[in-house]
């Protein structure tokens, strides 16, 4: 397979000044994409995709070393039966080809990817769960997820225990089809996990995308969607909840290609605890063909104590002034001092007030999912962090 489909991570620009020769690609449409992690060199914080996580924390996965075995067992319950696919074997590599060095070492050292395929036409109710348990040590994983024509699918991501894990998944949801995907992060405080989702949306289709992280010191969660038929919708959501000492961070890449195409990304978090700190890019581009385009990214973050930070950074590309609408916001506070005075004024104490802004604040999100299961099960994570705080 070929390795660089674009130009190394930064490009020469002419100067002749040493310290000045590289200049770092700030357009996401813009980055190189290459299945070579040689040809992205090692990160140095300076990089646009790179200067928010903690390189020391990921060390471990930014060298282009084998994975140790068992360190991360996977198992695949659900209607849909589980196979493998090398390099060079349809359709992987369809849609996902690396944007960075980890993503680069991992689809070199997964020689067999998890393929999940949703025959055309066919319709589950029940979910189909990937459960990915870390047992210690590095892995590496590819995972492949094809929604056939006028299909419907939901498959549930779900991670615990503990690992240096990175992980590729390519989301393909062809024409008329309706997919959902559920990256759940439950690790243990050790853990770091670093992920790119890729995804393509064709004709008439939906994908449903949803990243909800609770667990891990450092979780990286960063997918990319292409809406390149023409009607096709992308919805991607996000919920976090970073305690102290975690990073939890998604960069999210949704590109109008076709026309008529609509994008809804919404992303909340909720932090408590020193050093606790997430990170949130949202980048929309409007390509020159995506008449018609109605699109709107937001993300919205609650702190809830001292010492807690979020860094929220969204951008919009428009490249064709015909369309329906497009729009971002971005918003980070503390609680609503109106509200809490409201619940109390009505005999609610202030612990109890406190957690029912928090809830109500992150219920947006839940309430998506669609599972009432795996809803009551985030309520709960919800309360037990919440009395984390109480308990301090």
């Amino acid at each position: 397979m070929s390795s660089a489909t674009q130009a190394p991570a930064e490009s020469a620009k002419g100067h002749t000044d040493p310290a000045a020769a590289f200049v770092p690609v700030q357009t996401r449409s813009e980055r190189p994409r290459s299945y070579d992690p040689a040809d992205f060199g090692a990160p140095t914080g300076r990089e646009v995709n790179w200067k928010h996580t903690p390189l020391d924390r990921a060390r471990a996965l930014l060298e282009d070393v084998a994975g140790d075995e068992g360190a991360v067992g996977i198992s695949v319950s659900g209607p849909l039966a589980a196979a493998g696919l090398r390099i060079g074997e349809a359709p992987r590599g369809e849609v996902f080809v690396p944007e960075d060095v980890t993503a680069a070492i991992a689809w070199n050292r997964s020689v067999e990817a998890l393929y999940l395929a949703v025959p055309a036409g066919a319709e589950f109710d029940e979910p189909t769960f990937v459960d990915l348990r870390g047992a210690g040590g590095r892995a590496h994983s590819q995972m492949v997820i094809e929604a056939g024509a006028n299909s419907r699918a939901t498959v549930i991501l779900r991670h615990a225990g503990a690992a240096q894990f990175a992980q590729n998944v390519e989301i393909i949801v062809r024409d008329g089809a309706s997919l959902t995907v559920i990256s759940a992060q439950e690790w243990d405080d050790e853990a770091v996990h670093l992920a790119a989702h890729q995804a393509r949306v064709e004709r008439d289709a939906t994908l449903r995308h949803i990243v909800i992280s609770f667990g891990g010191g450092l979780v990286r969660v960063n997918p990319s969607v292409e809406l390149a038929g023409a009607g096709s919708r992308g919805e991607l959501y996000g919920l976090s909840f970073a305690d102290a000492g975690q990073h939890l961070e998604s960069q999210v890449y949704l590109f109008h290609k076709g026309e008529h195409t609509v994008g809804d990304v919404l992303y909340k978090g909720a932090l408590q605890g020193d050093t606790a700190r997430s990170v949130w890019i949202g980048d929309v581009l409007i390509g020159p063909d995506a008449v018609g385009t109605d699109s709107y990214e937001a993300n919205r973050n609650l702190v809830l104590t001292d010492g807690a930070r979020a860094d929220s950074i969204p951008n919009l590309e428009i490249e064709t002034g015909d369309i329906r609408g497009a729009g971002h916001a971005s918003a980070t506070g503390r609680f609503d001092d109106e509200q809490l005075f409201y619940l109390q004024a009505r005999g609610i104490e202030e612990e109890e007030a406190r957690r029912m802004v928090v809830l109500g604040f992150l219920m947006e999100i839940v309430q998506k999912i669609g599972f009432p299961e795996l809803e009551a099960s985030l309520v709960e994570r919800i309360h037990a962090e919440l009395a984390e705080v109480a308990a301090r």
